[in-house]
């Protein structure tokens, strides 16, 4: 309890607690086209193909947007970005309320809506740049939790769909983003951590090894969550019968899960250290994701299965951020962004091998399998570098020099 008092002390809450729910409504917003596929589906009447590429489209955009806006904040500084960002995502709910007539248009305004996935880097940087390298940790993971806005996607999106239109419930989005700009406007502080670089010194990160072997980490832990948070929706309905305005009750409790073990995955990386923390988790995906590929036949049992792998991905997205600020201690917005950008697009990758697996074999299995694979080879990644790292920028297990 005096370690979280010290905690409380030690930065800036106001800013941390506006950044987790800046975060968290542009996540709802993020996987909201995954809440309403099954409602888009019908009324269009799609192939599981189509399903699979249209729940990618904002996760791939909002990827590709992540570096940039990361970017972008280290000149402007992230709460400017964050508004910038923020003033877009209206722009692209009011498509979706009013243009959204065809395949074509949902796709666009995808598009438009992967804006709101480009949050995470400023929001976690933003959110811990108050806090030293022992509180980083749970700092990290606190304004992570906003990955739970998928469930506020989950759980609303479908029952506003049925009844008012799938449309009207991209309307009703605006009025959350704007709650979440007024309050980030009044008590967010800009952290002092920030430093000017030119633009080349920022995009060293991009040739930097120690970056990439923290995206290989970050595409099972974070690709994994987006890209099935993003299909569940379609899963349960489509595999397991469930009708459309009743999948939040089965979805939900799989996303909070990650959300909550990713806080704990934060707090306890500071404590054993992220690389431990990191190998445990790793091992726990191979086998739940290798299960999950057997598709059991009751859903309450996937449902079971989901829980267990969500929350080892939600504990292993803690532990990535522990260690990355402090491999990266100034430039924590740009490799973050970068790493979330790389993660993210393997989340693209995976509705995308759900619904061609369904479409070409019959069965979702390829995709739970596909992350089985991705994750061997980087538990293999992380056995390389480990010596390096706990010999140069981090302690024992991967935790905070200062720690010891």
């Amino acid at each position: 309890m005096s370690r979280f008092k010290e905690f409380l002390k030690a930065g800036h809450l106001g800013t941390l607690l506006t950044s987790l729910l800046y975060f968290d409504f542009c996540f709802a917003i993020w996987v909201l086209n995954g809440a309403m596929a099954p409602f888009i589906s019908e009324e269009f009447g799609l192939t599981p193909t189509q399903k699979g590429f249209m729940v990618s489209v904002p996760v791939m955009a909002g990827a590709l947007m992540r570096f940039p806006l990361g970017l972008l904040s280290q000149y402007i500084g992230r709460k400017r970005a964050a508004h910038i960002e923020m003033s877009l995502i209206i722009v692209g709910l009011s498509i979706g309320y009013f243009f959204t007539k065809s395949y074509a248009a949902v796709l666009a305004m995808g598009i438009v809506l992967g804006v709101a996935g480009a949050s995470f880097g400023v929001a976690l940087s933003l959110g811990s740049g108050w806090y030293p390298p022992k509180f980083k940790g749970l700092a990290m993971g606190i304004a992570g939790a906003g990955n739970s806005g998928a469930v506020l996607a989950v759980l609303f999106a479908p029952p506003l769909a049925k009844a008012f239109g799938w449309r009207e419930v991209y309307g009703i989005a605006i009025f959350p983003m704007l709650l979440a700009m007024i309050l980030l406007q009044i008590f967010a502080k800009e952290p002092p951590d920030r430093q000017h670089k030119t633009i080349k010194d920022y995009l060293k990160v991009l040739v930097d090894r120690d970056a990439w072997v923290f995206n290989l980490m970050y595409m099972v832990t974070f690709g994994g969550y987006i890209g099935l948070t993003s299909f569940l929706p379609t899963l349960f309905h489509d595999q397991y019968g469930i009708p459309k305005q009743s999948i939040g009750q089965y979805t939900a409790v799989i996303i909070v899960a990650a959300s909550i073990l990713r806080i704990a995955g934060g707090w306890l990386a500071d404590q054993m250290g992220g690389i431990r923390m990191l190998r445990i988790m790793f091992f726990l995906i191979v086998i739940l994701t290798a299960t999950a590929a057997m598709i059991p036949e009751n859903p309450w049992v996937m449902v079971f299965i989901l829980v267990l792998c969500f929350s080892a991905m939600g504990a292993g997205n803690g532990a990535v951020f522990q260690l990355v600020p402090l491999r990266f201690t100034t430039t924590t917005a740009v490799a973050g962004s970068l790493i979330g950008e790389i993660g993210a697009l393997a989340g693209g990758f995976l509705p995308n091998a759900m619904g061609l697996g369904k479409e070409h074999l019959g069965s979702f299995a390829p995709g739970f399998l596909s992350g089985t694979l991705l994750t061997v080879f980087v538990i293999m990644a992380l056995a390389i570098v480990k010596k390096q790292w706990t010999s140069t920028w981090v302690g024992e297990g991967g935790r905070a020099l200062d720690n010891h």
